[in-house]
């Protein structure tokens, strides 16, 4: 990956294309606020949602965040794809090929990182199997606001369960396979 010297010489060699990138994602960034805020005051205002919080279904909110999230492509995210495509290989074509070959053996702009691999499957897995569990109860367009607590406890713990239980099968096999003769063979190919 990228040494420390690299990534202190491009940001002397490019700190104004690099303060260009920050306004740009500042710009983005409050672009998308107001894309919200203006599409939750609009479907408040058509009655595609309840007013009161306590109207609401996870059927209203799963309405509510497909066409928020159509919103914010149409109006924010093909657009900034587009600028930010179009911008970074016009800068990038102007660069000496010297500084883009340090830049590429060094890797400036590789994304790759052990965190950013990992993710967080489990909270999106978890959210997932909630709200399909909400929809087998037959509770998709009750308001959130009638369910007792016991019933969001009990689909949370269904849901964890069913993680564990999908999760458990293939640590298993591995165990399974780590102690009869895997690990023998592991240990002798490390040799």
């Amino acid at each position: 990956m990228g040494s420390d010297n690299t990534g202190k010489k491009f940001m002397k060699r490019h700190w104004k294309m690099v303060s260009v990138w920050i306004l740009a994602a500042l710009l983005m960034v409050a672009g998308a606020v107001t894309v919200f805020l203006w599409y939750a005051h609009e479907a408040q205002a058509n009655g595609d949602v309840p007013a009161a919080l306590s109207g609401w279904s996870v059927g209203n909110i799963f309405d509510f965040l497909i066409h928020l999230a159509f919103w914010e492509v149409l109006l924010v995210g093909i657009p900034v794809a587009a600028i930010c495509i179009a911008s970074w290989a016009l800068w990038w074509k102007k660069l000496p090929k010297e500084y883009r070959k340090e830049y590429r053996i060094a890797g400036i702009f590789d994304w790759d990182s052990k965190s950013s691999k990992a993710g967080n499957a489990f909270s999106f897995i978890f959210q997932v199997l909630f709200i399909l569990k909400v929809y087998w109860d037959g509770n998709w367009d009750t308001p959130i606001s009638t369910w007792s607590f016991d019933y969001v406890v009990d689909t949370g713990l269904w849901v964890i369960m069913v993680v564990l239980l999908v999760a458990a099968i293939p640590l298993t096999l591995g165990a399974i396979w780590w102690f009869s003769s895997g690990r023998k063979k592991f240990s002798m190919d490390g040799c």
